[in-house]
């Protein structure tokens, strides 16, 4: 009894931390951001996070699309999720002018979070370089 209460233990331990690491994570590398919205199917609109130096994209969706997204059909929103989050990167890489960019990775954070690694034939802008940009969200307190 004792070696399962305590392989209980380690198991629980493991997936905290688990989710602390991709918690943590987005917030290092993504948190300084402001997202841009990127739109597919019936004008659903993601969030996109994009790290141009780092190649790397985080995708996030909300909760009440997830569940009464247009497009679904009465269909169970998880059957649909990784096909819209990799139509809303790819959607986003060609409407920033990237369409020879092709994704190379991913890896999902939560049902809401998705993050995708892509390589291009171009190099990598130098930073403060003016880049095509998609409409986001103004900052709190900004017009």
């Amino acid at each position: 009894m004792q070696k399962l209460g305590g392989a209980l233990v380690v198991a629980f331990v493991g997936l905290a931390v688990s989710g602390c690491v991709g918690f943590s994570y987005i917030s290092k590398t993504y948190v300084a951001l402001t997202p841009q919205v990127v739109t597919i199917g019936c004008n659903e609109p993601y969030e996109v996070y994009d790290q141009r130096q780092a190649r790397r994209m985080l995708i996030v969706s909300n909760g009440l699309r997830e569940v009464a997204g247009c497009g679904l059909e009465g269909a169970d929103p998880a059957a649909t999720r990784a096909r819209r989050f990799r139509e809303a990167a790819r959607t986003y890489l060609d409407e920033t002018v990237r369409e020879d960019c092709r994704i190379t990775g991913e890896t999902v954070f939560t049902d809401l979070q998705t993050e995708f690694v892509y390589a291009c034939a171009a190099p990598v802008e130098p930073r403060g370089t003016k880049v095509p940009r998609l409409p986001g969200r103004n900052p709190v307190g900004f017009q």
